[in-house]
């Protein structure tokens, strides 16, 4: 039986898999709403960027696979059947995880950024939409496609070394 190449395979890869998916998505999601409520990308922006990242990327190394990962897999088995395509589990994957990332993330944002008040549902209503489909497309057209290369590639070395180990 072929094992599928462009996903991981056991925890380790999981965890690259992941890595790989949120750092690309926190750099390019903190990137645009900073500069976005700024107005500008100058060195500040640039400062404050760099500071805001860890926080960001830690934040969602934690919320994707302890909540919204299990939600979204959930989902994905309840809308799909184990007939459908890998691209159709894949593309209801994104859709899943991207909409609770994409509500936990603007929210968190506004808070850190603004605290908790009055206008934090206001902030929210404006910037959540933009912020899911923004990220929806990324990940559907970059983002992902990056992280499954990187196992086809990293698959590719593993079979090559478990052959020549073989001979």
């Amino acid at each position: 039986m072929k094992q599928e190449t462009r996903l991981p395979r056991n925890g380790k890869e999981g965890a690259l898999y992941g890595t790989i998916i949120c750092t690309l998505t926190v750099l390019f999601m903190v990137s645009l709403n900073v500069i976005l409520a700024v107005g500008e990308f100058n060195v500040d922006v640039a400062f404050t960027i760099i500071k805001l990242l860890p926080v960001f990327w830690i934040i969602a190394m934690v919320i994707e696979p302890v909540l919204i990962g299990r939600i979204a897999e959930k989902l994905v088995d309840k809308f799909t059947k184990p007939t459908d395509s890998f691209n159709a589990k894949i593309l209801f994957r994104i859709i899943f995880t991207v909409l609770g990332m994409s509500i936990c993330m603007t929210l968190i944002g506004e808070w850190i950024s603004n605290g908790f008040g009055s206008e934090t549902f206001n902030n929210f209503l404006t910037n959540w939409p933009r912020n899911f489909l923004l990220v929806l497309i990324a990940e559907s057209l970059v983002i992902q496609p990056i992280a499954r290369f990187a196992m086809v590639k990293l698959h590719a070395a593993q079979d090559r070394r478990n052959q020549a180990v073989a001979l």
